[in-house]
């Protein structure tokens, strides 16, 4: 009566437990594994991947006996017929490779095994398994009885799934990233800076100021902990070895006053903050950066992983340059511009040097060349005007093209000994011009001045100017009187 009751119970049991439970018999497995013994099958692994047919035998010997409720509603099935019916519905795809698993720790003489795997119910809805069987005791050497439980880990597996996709799709936004990035331990910093901080400091500036060499401390600290395709391509490194080893060729110069900047800002608790910077590729050409900090979420507290930013801003620099540089020069002389030279003149006026002298030169006959040879052969004599003028003209001095044909020299502090010095050397320059381009010489009307005290700059130069003009009628008068006697 007892044990009546007690298979009752097994069976109730068995028929109510929450998970899928199989019942099934293996002897047919058994058999045949004896069978493979005999012939000689050594490595059961290898024997079943060469040929995928013999997990698809062994599969079917195996006779499923019995099933609980939870199986019926976890495949879909509507009784024990429809399930053992569909087995291959069930058992399908990556089924038969994960079934290696579990037949090789049989053929080693385990008695339980488990594995990983996918089934499917039988409306073709995919679930992640984790199958556990065991032989049941008292048939260790038939395999008649063996009980499976299958666990619905679908859920758990989707979730790691989408971790995995998540992880891929950061990483890939990372290196993929149109723009240089980098990821770095800041942790060591915020210890010296909490350091600092404990023993009383209050203004950062004037700490770094009275002590430099903390910020080189801090610089050592950081460890770059990856980077990014782009930032490979920006400053030319092969890998992310050998970028890594050359960081020193990377952050040179006057790089410590731009990361004494960025200590500042985390000093003051922005632990959000951007500026514009120069690198330096392993090339050794520059790289302006708009560079972009950020301690990122989740680690406030230590800064042990912080995402810097280094968008190439070089063209837009190198663009910004060149306006900058039409706004002071002339483009066709490569000399100062007329504006240049007007600032200049009131600079000077501001700060009321003296003595200044100032030159004005003027290229003869030019309409002539432009009528006679085209524009083109003119604007070559201008710029040989430029290339004596650049060649005589050294800062603090300037030379500027203020006019079609007339050109100015700014010379601040300098006496009529030394303008009169400046002329020599620019009729100098042009004979030896001369030389190279005998067929049409330059020639040029100089007039020049030098300030008195208390004269304005502006009457200093229409003294020139007004010498030049003598200078230039000479020029002409001598030309007329030279194709009179001709």
């Amino acid at each position: 009566m007892n044990e009546h009751v007690d298979n009752h119970a097994d069976v109730e049991t068995f028929d109510l437990a929450p998970i899928s439970l199989w019942l099934e018999d293996f002897s047919g497995v058994k058999h045949l594994f004896e069978k493979w013994r005999r012939s000689g099958v050594t490595d059961i692994r290898s024997y079943l991947r060469e040929d995928e047919g013999r997990i698809r035998e062994c599969a079917s010997l195996i006779r499923v006996l019995k099933v609980n409720k939870k199986t019926l509603a976890l495949f879909e099935a509507n009784d024990f017929n429809h399930l053992t019916g569909n087995l291959d519905s069930i058992f399908r795809d990556d089924m038969l490779q994960s079934h290696i698993q579990e037949l090789s720790a049989l053929w080693d003489g385990d008695t339980e095994f488990s594995s990983g795997t996918v089934n499917y119910t039988l409306t073709g809805r995919r679930l992640d398994i984790q199958l556990r069987g065991a032989v049941l005791p008292g048939y260790e050497d038939s395999w008649t009885r063996v009980l499976l439980s299958i666990e619905d880990v679908t859920e758990r597996e989707d979730a790691r799934r989408q971790q995995i996709e998540s992880k891929r799709y950061a990483e890939g936004l990372f290196e993929y990233s149109p723009v240089s990035l980098w990821v770095e331990d800041f942790s060591r910093i915020k210890r010296l800076l909490d350091e600092v901080r404990g023993q009383g400091i209050i203004d950062f500036r004037v700490f770094t100021d009275v002590h430099p060499e903390f910020v080189g401390q801090c610089a050592s600290e950081i460890r770059v902990v990856d980077v990014n395709n782009e930032t490979l391509r920006m400053f030319l490194a092969p890998d992310k070895l050998t970028l890594l080893r050359r960081l020193p060729d990377i952050f040179r110069d006057g790089m410590n006053a731009h990361f004494r900047e960025q200590l500042i800002e985390l000093w003051n608790g922005n632990l959000f903050h951007q500026r514009e910077t120069v690198n330096y590729a392993l090339d050794g050409t520059e790289r302006h950066v708009l560079l972009q900090f950020s301690v990122l979420p989740g680690h406030e507290q230590d800064w042990s992983l912080v995402q810097i930013s280094l968008t190439d801003i070089t063209a837009r620099k190198k663009a910004e340059a060149y306006l900058e540089y039409l706004g002071k020069h002339d483009v066709l002389t490569k000399l100062y511009n007329r504006a240049f030279y007007v600032d200049e003149l009131n600079r000077l006026e501001r700060r009321e040097f003296y003595p200044v002298s100032i030159i004005i030169l003027d290229l003869n006959g030019l309409k002539v060349v432009n009528d006679q040879w085209g524009h083109g052969v003119g604007d070559a004599l201008l710029r040989r005007v430029g290339e004596v003028l650049a060649g005589a003209v050294k800062p603090p001095c300037y030379a500027a093209r203020i006019g079609g044909d007339e050109f100015a020299v700014l010379l601040p502090a300098i006496d009529e000994l030394g303008a009169a010095s400046m002329i020599d050397e620019i009729r100098s320059l042009i004979e030896i011009n001369n030389q190279y381009y005998s067929n049409i010489p330059l020639n040029i009307s100089i007039g020049w001045a030098t300030s008195n005290i208390g004269e304005k700059l502006e009457a200093v130069a229409k003294r020139a100017d007004l010498l030049m003009y003598e200078d230039k009628r000479s020029h002409y008068s001598s030309d007329n009187e030279r194709r009179n006697l001709e």
